[in-house]
């Protein structure tokens, strides 16, 4: 038995799937039949290639890591058949729950695409084991990770994909005060509660050039030194830190390219975001010898000052045009996805650096 970071990200991956299905949650009824009735209506007469493809390989991620999960902690006779299981009952659900959301219609070909694509995804998890490529894996973490890193290589794994939901500030994640606070008022309008909100004494202030900087430095340096905590030796944490540069990069450039235009992928790379990379390269190198617990200790101190700059800066109205296309338009279905990373991941982060800090120095 090992362990393995694939159950936490199936976790992930299911939560995601349970949103994306049910989304947008709003207006549920009862149409006064069954919930499985769509199991025995007669096929579709109109499909896309989109439609098929998208039913089928959304849970190709799903049955790999369930398989995967199996296949790590002694299950192996069962893996295919479980994650299959699993992620047909997970799939039955959501299409049954879709008979009471109006804007949602349950289907049993996507049912059977679902769980189609979840046993692919855990025959290629049981075919890479056999082959060896899982114990490959295994011995190349054993000689870059500490033993306890799993909770770090699962938020490096979702921290490029965060970055993909269009932010305020580049790299810049988890600004959700504007919105918790509109959320919150929304809630309890027409109630006596709504009197007892917190009333800003100061507004808003617009996003000046140093404050970039110092979000996009930190929001580049935190994902580094949380890679310090968990990554033995100096040379691998250089490789790591060049690596990690480039996803983040590329990733915020791919997000600009989806939310303005391919035209636009760069329009973001202006003089204060150049000059926080630099000075998070500069100071991710000087701190390149630091133990693992200073590495957390660091992390907490820049991920408090970070989620405080970035909570005072308001959304400007291009902002929110952008998250209305988002929202409304082509990216509805990846929307769950990314928004939920986006707004997470730092107190995600928050939660599994102060165990590490506080917690027992991993041995090497």
């Amino acid at each position: 038995m090992h362990k393995t970071s694939a159950w936490p990200l199936a976790l992930v991956y299911i939560g995601l799937i349970v949103y994306a299905s049910l989304y947008p949650f709003a207006e549920w009824r009862y149409q006064g039949i069954v919930p499985w009735a769509f199991l025995s209506s007669p096929l579709p007469k109109y499909w896309t290639g989109f439609d098929v493809a998208s039913n089928a390989l959304g849970y190709v991620p799903v049955g790999f890591l369930l398989a995967l999960s199996a296949l790590r902690t002694g299950r192996a006779r069962f893996a295919v058949g479980l994650a299959t299981l699993v992620a047909g009952v997970l799939s039955l659900t959501m299409e049954s729950l879709q008979n009471y959301l109006p804007a949602r219609v349950p289907s049993n070909v996507d049912l059977g695409l679902n769980v189609l694509g979840a046993w692919i995804g855990a025959l290629l998890a049981w075919a890479l084991e056999k082959l060896g490529v899982i114990d490959h894996w295994s011995r190349f973490r054993a000689r870059w990770f500490v033993a306890e890193a799993r909770g770090g290589l699962v938020l490096l794994a979702l921290w490029p994909m965060a970055l993909l939901f269009p932010a305020t500030v580049p790299f810049g994640l988890g600004q959700v005060m504007e919105r918790l606070e509109a959320a919150v008022a929304d809630a309890l309008q027409d109630t006596p509660f709504l009197d007892w909100l917190p009333v800003r004494d100061i507004e808003l202030q617009p996003l000046v050039p140093g404050v970039e900087l110092v979000c996009v430095m930190l929001g580049v340096l935190i994902p580094c030194l949380i890679g310090f905590c968990i990554i033995r030796s100096v040379g691998r944490r250089i490789q790591f830190l060049l690596l990690l540069f480039a996803l983040g990069i590329g990733s915020t450039a791919l997000s600009a390219a989806l939310s303005y235009g391919p035209e636009h992928a760069w329009a973001w790379f202006g003089l204060p975001v150049k000059a926080g990379l630099v000075t998070a390269l500069v100071l991710a190198a000087s701190l390149l010898w630091v133990p693992s617990r200073v590495s957390a200790g660091l992390v907490l101190l820049a991920l408090g000052i970070y989620l405080s700059l970035l909570n005072q800066v308001p959304a400007s109205p291009y902002f929110e045009q952008t998250l209305a296309t988002w929202e409304q338009g082509r990216f509805i279905r990846f929307h769950g996805l990314a928004q939920w990373l986006g707004w997470l991941w730092p107190y995600a982060a928050v939660v599994y650096v102060f165990t590490r800090a506080w917690g027992q120095e991993p041995k090497n």
